[in-house]
């Protein structure tokens, strides 16, 4: 079943009603999205909120003439373009799949439903925006705090992940060359 991941991610998450349960799924839609096809481009406007059940999709802007990944999600996160859909402003990134990726898609004003009708629907979201924030704030204080080197190191401990990162776009991440990446992958073998 395309829902039961999902399902699981929210049970895992707070204590929900069946019939909870059951309206939240009825405000979903799935949507399979090719390898290399935009989710979002810069300049649209989010309004939707995805939940990754296959798949994996990175966020970049391009600056320079240089595209700079700044951050990927994978299967089983739940995430939405919040720099875009809370002031309903045109987006700074693109979204783009780096693999077959089939998305989970609850609308904005079907979110906006299910905040104001379910209690603890409202607990899954601030629950979910909290460990996305921690999750940035610790991308921010390792970017400021360690070297590459270090950075990289934290990426071996999730070799699933690495597997699926191209190499390009996981030095735009480390914030370094795909050349001074290799330097460091050589070194620590």
């Amino acid at each position: 079943m395309r829902t039961a991941e999902f399902v699981a991610f929210i049970k895992g998450t707070v204590s929900i009603e069946q019939h909870e349960l059951d309206l939240v799924l009825s405000r979903c839609r799935f949507k399979s999205i090719p390898k290399g096809k935009l989710v979002l481009k810069t300049g649209q406007i989010a309004n939707q909120y995805f939940f990754i059940s296959k798949g994996g999709l990175r966020f970049y802007y391009d600056f320079n003439n240089k595209e700079n990944t700044t951050w990927v999600c994978f299967q089983n996160e739940f995430f939405t373009e919040i720099s875009s859909l809370n002031p309903q402003k045109p987006t700074r990134f693109n979204i783009q799949a780096i693999e077959e990726t089939e998305l989970l898609i609850i609308d904005k004003k079907d979110m906006d439903f299910l905040y104001a009708h379910i209690p603890s629907w409202e607990e899954f979201g601030r629950k979910v925006w909290e460990a996305t924030a921690a999750r940035m704030v610790d991308q921010l204080l390792n970017f400021q705090t360690m070297s590459a080197e270090e950075r990289y190191a934290g990426f071996l401990e999730m070799p699933e992940l690495l597997k699926k990162i191209p190499v390009k776009h996981l030095a735009s991440i480390l914030g370094i060359t795909p050349n001074a990446l290799s330097r460091i992958r050589a070194k620590i073998r």
